[in-house]
């Protein structure tokens, strides 16, 4: 049975049941974590943009929270950590394809920062301490991870991971895993925009839509009312 055919029919037996809740609350909960101690300024004038390549559970979840946020210019949902040949969902779905569900982040470094993104990666879009699992989905292709760029995102993300477990932000250590930077393979088109094309589904309601509301209680100065949807990219919101 196809993947995402067992997530809708997981959702809908849940709700039949009546154990999804009235009110929505996500599989992994919101953590206000600080700002990271180490972090780029902002580019006052950047023309160019910048990637940031995070993997936290479901790419659904994920893109939806980054849509959402202010200086983000586009959220892909895809592959990273395996071979052009097995950057398919179906094989993915497996779990031994070296692949992680991931989501490439194009941002204006004027409007927002590397450190920022990976706050916001860190409080809502995700729970840092599951290894290869997220909420209700399990394997390593679900695991944490944070595919850097180059040097720079390397020191940022490793001091920052470092410095939430020293302050025992969580309360077990930090699984995510820190790779340099792999080649990135957009997901099939049928996997983009999926929580805002499919607000209602189960599976959306309980595990994503929390997420995007826990970006506008804790984050309310940096979230975007309407998401950056995948082929018709905004300008940041001032």
């Amino acid at each position: 049975m196809h993947v995402m055919l067992r997530r809708s029919l997981l959702g809908l037996l849940l709700l039949s049941i009546g154990l999804l809740p009235a009110t929505p609350r996500a599989a992994e909960p919101a953590v206000m974590v600080p700002p990271p101690a180490l972090d780029t300024p902002l580019k006052a004038g950047a023309g160019a943009t910048e990637t940031a390549v995070l993997a936290g559970g479901c790419f659904w979840g994920v893109q939806a929270v980054f849509q959402h946020v202010n200086g983000v210019g586009n959220a892909v949902s895809g592959y990273a950590g395996g071979t052009k040949e097995t950057a398919d969902y179906d094989i993915v779905s497996r779990g031994r394809s070296g692949h992680a569900e991931a989501v490439a982040i194009t941002y204006d470094p004027s409007v927002i920062s590397y450190g920022t993104i990976l706050r916001i990666f860190f409080s809502v879009a995700h729970d840092p301490t599951q290894r290869d699992r997220q909420g209700p989905d399990v394997g390593p292709q679900y695991r944490s991870a944070i595919f850097a760029a180059d040097d720079g995102q390397r020191r940022i993300a490793e001091r920052y991971v470092a410095q939430l477990d020293e302050a025992g932000v969580f309360a077990t250590p930090i699984a995510t895993q820190l790779d340099g930077a792999k080649a990135f393979y957009p997901a099939e088109a049928y996997h983009q925009d999926y929580a805002t094309l499919h607000p209602n589904e189960p599976y959306i309601v309980f595990n994503d839509r929390p997420k995007v509301e826990n970006l506008k209680r804790l984050f309310p100065e940096l979230r975007r009312d309407k998401p950056v949807l995948v082929g018709a990219p905004a300008r940041p919101q001032g």
